[in-house]
């Protein structure tokens, strides 16, 4: 097998893009090599713990209204060609995502690692759900058949958030300032939303690559 770590956010929508075209390409080639795990990376660190309301966020980031639009519209059109329903105006606030982040560890510690992550995406981007609210991702937890009360108590403790901020800080520290970013075997970085086909082909080489090596 051939490890495949995603560095993302989940309230990045060029992730939830990438990891849409990512997996149609798996489903193409269902005995692909990968073994995928997700680490962290929040593109708004400094948020307050409470979050913040959307629009404000966006034309701070973005310089007004108009840069917020601008700014949106290849993301939006690249939504569209991806087949994902993202409501941007359903989202009302933009989280902290450290809370997310733990989830999602956890997740992984009980293999349901990417079941989380996309209920996560799908929480944010399609139903305008506030990701950082402790019951939102309890829900969540228990709808991926994790123990939503174990969930919860976690939540309220500060479990294993220094390791997040450390995990993130690494990844910085590797040179790595945007997400979707994917690495292939420890060795080859990908970065962006790339599309299917590159990851058909990418797979395509890795398994002759195996194939050789077991010959």
């Amino acid at each position: 097998m051939v490890k495949l770590d995603i560095i993302s956010d989940p309230i990045c929508p060029w992730c939830y893009i990438g990891k849409t075209h990512l997996f149609k390409a798996l489903e193409q080639v269902p005995d692909h090599p990968f073994t995928i795990e997700w680490h962290p990376f929040q593109l708004n660190p400094d948020m307050p713990a409470e979050g913040m309301d959307r629009r404000e966020y966006l034309e701070t980031k973005f310089g007004g209204k108009d840069g917020a639009v601008r700014a949106y519209a290849p993301v939006v059109q690249a939504a569209e060609d991806a087949g994902l329903a993202i409501n941007f105006e359903g989202i009302k606030r933009t989280p902290n995502t450290l809370d997310a982040h733990r989830l999602i560890h956890w997740a992984g510690i009980e293999g349901r690692q990417t079941a989380i992550v996309h209920a996560l995406f799908k929480a944010y981007f399609e139903d305008g759900r506030d990701i950082a609210d402790h019951e939102v991702l309890a829900d969540l937890a228990d709808a991926a058949e994790m123990d939503a009360a174990v969930v919860s108590k976690l939540l309220a403790s500060d479990a294993d958030a220094q390791d997040i901020r450390d995990r993130d800080a690494h990844s910085r520290k590797m040179g790595i300032q945007s997400v979707p970013t994917f690495i292939v075997a420890n060795q080859h970085a990908v970065p962006g939303a790339q599309q299917p086909d590159l990851w058909v082909k990418v797979i395509g080489e890795l398994k002759d690559q195996i194939a050789a090596e077991g010959s």
